[in-house]
C-alpha cells in the first residue's frame, strides 16, 4: 500500500480531490488529506496543518501552480517517491525541483491510475 498525501483536498463531493481520497481509501492506500479548510471525506479527516511524516510514497496535487508554491518546502520534507500533477496542477518549476531532489514527477490523473491498476 502506498501512503499518499492529497494536497488540495476538499469536502465538496463534486471535486476531483474528494473522489481521489475516496478511491485511494477504496484501494486501501493510507491517505492524508490536506486542504485549506477542515472537513471530512468519508472517514478521512481533512487537516489544514502540515504534519511531519515518514514513508510517504506519493504526493498527489489538486492545487494550481500558484497555490503550490507555499507547499514546496513541505513536499520536499516528506521525501516522497513521486509527485502526481493532476490535470490543472501542471507546474514545470516544481517538476524541476522534484527531479533535482530525486523525486519522480508524473503528469497524470490519480483517478485514472487507480482505475487502470497503474497506481
Amino acid at each position: 500500500m502506498k501512503k499518499t498525501v492529497v494536497l488540495g483536498a476538499s469536502d465538496n463531493p463534486a471535486r476531483y480531490s474528494y473522489l481521489a481520497v475516496e478511491k485511494l481509501n477504496a484501494h486501501q492506500h493510507p491517505v492524508i488529506a490536506i486542504g485549506r479548510k477542515a472537513g471530512t471525506i468519508g472517514n478521512t479527516k481533512i487537516i489544514t496543518d502540515r504534519p511531519a511524516m515518514n514513508d510517504v510514497d506519493t504526493v498527489t496535487l489538486y492545487l494550481n501552480e500558484q497555490n503550490q508554491k507555499e507547499y514546496y518546502d513541505y513536499i520536499l520534507s516528506l521525501h516522497p517517491k513521486r509527485i502526481i500533477f493532476n490535470p490543472g496542477a501542471e507546474n514545470p518549476e516544481l517538476v524541476d525541483i522534484a527531479k533535482t531532489n530525486g523525486i519522480k514527477p508524473l503528469e497524470a490523473c490519480t483517478l485514472v491510475l487507480l482505475s487502470t491498476g497503474q497506481y
